[in-house]
């Protein structure tokens, strides 16, 4: 880590905050079904999911059903099917309440950046974690591009008058530790999310842990 005070910590949303894959899951094999492609079992979607809703789409359908149309019409479909169960058996991971409590009292300042539309990641936060007031909470809008581009996590910074020196960019995927890097923060990733400590050694992960509490002693 670096020798400096962490005025921020930004946050993925899933596989960090929260544990949503079965409903990610279970909502795109439902639109699968409809449009007559096969599923897949929960754990290929660790895979699946990180890039966006679009990425998302192209990775579920059959290789020979990804063309444009398709993948528009999985998109709008998965848009309306997770909107009816984006919360049914989605949670914070164990341990997660308890440090966003002690991030708050030592003042520092919290966000949320996902690659999850900006609606259903609002409506997720306030959902499952509204016991905690982050400062800024922002899910995938069409005008800035998706991690692991660094301008949304740049903005948050800016917008809270944070140093990029001085935030962490905290998540359980490549994408994210590339993000972090790239914004010239401290990059954290986490184990207990979708993907496995190669992936984010990979994306050139600052510093992995292991639990939620670990991240206390980092920032």
């Amino acid at each position: 880590m670096r020798d400096t005070t962490h005025r921020l910590v930004t946050f993925d949303l899933d596989g960090t905050l929260v544990d949503s894959l079965g409903d990610l899951a279970d909502s795109m094999n439902a639109v699968l079904a409809r449009l007559g492609h096969p599923s897949h079992p929960r754990a290929a979607y660790r895979r699946f999911v990180g890039d966006g809703i679009v990425m998302l789409a192209e990775r579920a359908l059959p290789a020979g059903a990804r063309r444009d149309e398709r993948i528009a019409e999985c998109v709008t479909a998965m848009r309306a099917e997770y909107a009816t169960r984006q919360t049914a058996t989605t949670r914070p991971f164990q341990g997660i309440p308890e440090v966003l409590s002690e991030l708050r009292s030592r003042k520092v300042l919290t966000a949320v950046l996902s690659n999850k539309p900006d609606g259903p990641s609002r409506e997720i936060v306030d959902a499952l974690l509204g016991f905690h007031p982050f400062d800024i909470v922002r899910g995938a809008r069409p005008d800035v591009p998706l991690k692991p581009d660094p301008t949304a996590a740049l903005e948050i910074a800016a917008r809270l008058g944070v140093e990029a020196q001085e935030a962490v960019f905290v998540g359980d995927t490549n994408i994210d530790m590339r993000t972090g890097r790239a914004a010239g923060m401290t990059a954290v990733g986490v184990t207990w999310g979708f993907r496995d400590e190669h992936d984010l050694i990979s994306g050139g992960a600052h510093q992995v842990i292991h639990h939620p509490a670990e991240l206390l002693a980092l920032v």
